[in-house]
């Protein structure tokens, strides 16, 4: 009997995260094609095949659906921030995690909401708490590798820097022209960063 039951919850949770993506994927569509601010939520529940009722349950604004892609930002970036190597600088640390993070990006997505945050002063002023939450993962994560208090400033500031880097790259890369990748944007910025650093 309990096993039938966690199977009963293991397919209810399946089903519901397959609900949850299908809404937010069909948002995401909806965006592009006639705008942020022009999209209703009730045009994302019919297009969903869904009743708005149905929506609520799970998504209580637009905001919070453009949320959903970036909800496990935070713990995947610490989990990779902890995996890497002892013996590293903290740069090349937070350099490697950032390219662990990037590569579960799926490109015309992440440009797509780019552009549509990129479109609402409102969804910028939200979007500059994911890069907040960013750096204190970073800087929290880099504590426990470096846990000498004398080296606490110095941790913040690298997480700081190397989250406006992540910034920096993600918007070159989106607004470029020249077809690289953001994983070559990441190592030009960070190698630039480097480099200037030395001339300090």
């Amino acid at each position: 009997m309990i096993e039938t039951d966690q199977v009963q919850e293991g397919w209810r949770e399946r089903k519901r995260r397959e609900t949850l993506d299908r809404i937010a994927d069909t948002a995401l569509t909806l965006f592009v094609k006639n705008g942020y601010d022009a999209t209703t939520l009730d045009a994302i529940a019919e297009a969903s095949g869904i009743s708005r009722r149905t929506f609520f349950y799970y998504f209580k604004s637009k905001e919070e659906i453009l949320a959903t892609w970036q909800r496990e930002l935070p713990e995947t970036f610490r989990a990779a921030i902890l995996a890497e190597p002892s013996g590293q600088h903290p740069f090349d640390v937070l350099q490697n995690a950032h390219l662990k993070l990037i590569a579960n990006l799926d490109p015309q997505k992440s440009i797509a909401i780019y552009r549509i945050i990129r479109s609402s002063e409102y969804l910028l002023a939200m979007n500059q708490s994911k890069y907040l939450k960013l750096e204190q993962t970073a800087f929290e994560a880099l504590r426990e590798l470096w846990p000498d208090k004398s080296r606490m400033n110095a941790m913040r500031i690298v997480a700081m820097v190397s989250v406006g880097i992540l910034r920096l790259s993600l918007e070159n890369w989106a607004e470029g022209q020249e077809g690289k990748s953001l994983e070559t944007y990441l190592k030009e910025e960070f190698e630039e960063m480097r480099k200037e650093t030395l001339k300090l």
